[in-house]
């Protein structure tokens, strides 16, 4: 590249931080050779001080150059790096990437630093990063008396009551909701003290929500309508309670060999696995499939922007619609099987309520919590499985048959070697996990809406 056309040498200019005009050019030079992120990590091209512009990402954004134009300037365009607080270019927030115009204004959050895209008249092409963050904007004029003006080592209303300075921040990134959720629970779990069944119920659902939010939802990174994903959970626990359960029962259990002998005290332990291969495994992941699958179909038949919202279009759906039909799974037969069979047992040997009650809380958290590395992990596989042969669709039946067999054995495992000792048991539950978070892994990586991902927003690589 030579000198003689000025026009190709691109800046930004800063002219506004944090509300403030800056008084003194801050101009950054655009290297036509390389993409210039834009951030408060050390590695970006640009960096701005990461104390001062708190509301910029890391990896904020990115000017990206393209090739020479018909008047030999090089265009440039603006793209988003799934920050957490948006770019704003001309006013409007940044959605995908957008081409820059001469005196095109670039906002780096709502009410962020502000920069204008400009081409250096003066100067010829240099390779110049530049680096040194500017300065904190002046600060604003006081509006007490000089004995209270502001020094550095003064404590703003701010810092003092934080509260009203947090915004979105509060929602964004300090679990606001989760913890509003967390309060009410607690309150109904106070106020249902006197009645254990329905105390039962509400300790139940709050673990099951918590384990599926923290472990599932926000390593899946995908947002997905939390009706849709409550639906996957009832529309399981509909068929549990449906005559459409007598019929699986019917055809794994009496047909096929999944049904266990009377005595068990004989049984071995590869008879047990093969069993429970067909009369758990088999059955149990195909109907807690069917939330899945029934998705995918009604996502074909409905109009934009309906079908991508309850559809089946890539495995991080099926993941995130498998394990929710897990949850509505575990619920139903712990509290309407597990629980009152063992309540109802102790009660009668011990000859006290109470002692049935307090056996079955202490089996409902284990149970629950079980979930995870249990029913949520094998029907989450099987999703994955699901959205992938969607995804790619090219050996569909091959991909559905290995992600379907490979819970179907991870469940059966898990039901046989009990029997065995608990050192096996933990040792399956660690590898059922390893195998939904592999999939989860893997299937941010597949997915074709990887940009929106949230749970990737800190992994951005140069």
């Amino acid at each position: 590249m030579t000198g003689n056309n000025p026009r190709k040498n691109a800046l930004v200019r800063l002219v506004s931080a944090n509300g403030v005009s800056v008084g003194s050019d801050f101009n950054y030079s655009l290297i036509p050779e390389r993409d210039m992120v834009i951030g408060r990590d050390p590695s970006c091209e640009i960096i701005l001080d990461a104390i001062i512009y708190r509301m910029v990402s890391r990896r904020h954004a990115v000017f990206r150059p393209l090739s020479t134009s018909v008047d030999g300037n090089i265009n440039w365009i603006l793209q988003d790096l799934n920050s957490a607080n948006g770019t704003y270019l001309n006013g409007q927030k940044l959605q995908g990437s957008q081409e820059l115009q001469l005196g095109d204004r670039v906002r780096l959050g709502h009410d962020g630093p502000e920069f204008i895209f400009e081409y250096d008249l003066n100067s010829s092409p240099t390779a110049f990063k530049e680096t040194t963050p500017p300065p904190p904007p002046p600060p604003l004029k006081a509006v007490t008396n000089s004995s209270h003006s502001s020094s550095p080592d003064s404590v703003s209303f701010t810092q003092l009551f934080p509260i009203f300075s947090t915004g979105k921040d509060l929602t964004r990134k300090a679990y606001l909701i989760p913890g509003i959720f967390t309060v009410v629970f607690v309150v109904l779990m106070f106020a249902t003290i006197e009645n254990p069944e329905l105390n039962q119920v509400l300790v139940a659902t709050f673990i099951a929500l918590a384990a599926y939010y923290f472990f599932i939802y926000l390593l899946c990174g995908k947002q997905k309508p939390w009706w849709i994903l409550l639906g996957s959970a009832f529309a399981t626990m509909l068929i549990l309670l449906s005559p459409l359960l007598d019929v699986f029962i019917f055809v794994f259990r009496d047909i096929l060999p999944g049904n266990l002998p009377p005595n068990q005290d004989t049984i071995t332990f590869q008879e047990l696995l093969f069993r429970m291969f067909f009369g758990a495994g088999l059955m149990e992941e195909l109907l807690k499939a069917l939330p899945i699958l029934g998705a995918l179909l009604i996502g074909r038949v409905l109009p934009s922007p309906w079908r991508e919202r309850v559809g089946v279009w890539e495995p991080l759906d099926g993941i995130l619609l498998g394990t929710a039909s897990a949850v509505g799974f575990t619920l139903l037969e712990t509290l309407g099987q597990y629980i009152p069979q063992i309540t109802q047992n102790v009660a009668e040997q011990e000859g006290v309520i109470s002692a049935g009650l307090l056996a079955g809380f202490q089996l409902l958290i284990p149970r629950i919590i079980g979930s995870l590395p249990g029913h949520m992990a094998y029907s989450g596989y099987l999703g994955y499985f699901i959205g992938l042969a969607v995804l790619k669709p090219i050996k569909i039946w091959q991909t559905l048959l290995v992600g379907y067999f490979t819970a179907s054995v991870l469940h059966a495992l898990w039901n046989a070697t009990g029997i065995i000792s608990g050192l096996f048991l933990i040792v399956v539950g660690i590898i059922s996990y390893a195998f939904l978070m592999a999939a989860i892994l893997k299937a941010r990586a597949l997915s074709p809406t990887r940009t929106q991902n949230f749970a990737t927003r800190f992994f951005h690589t140069k």
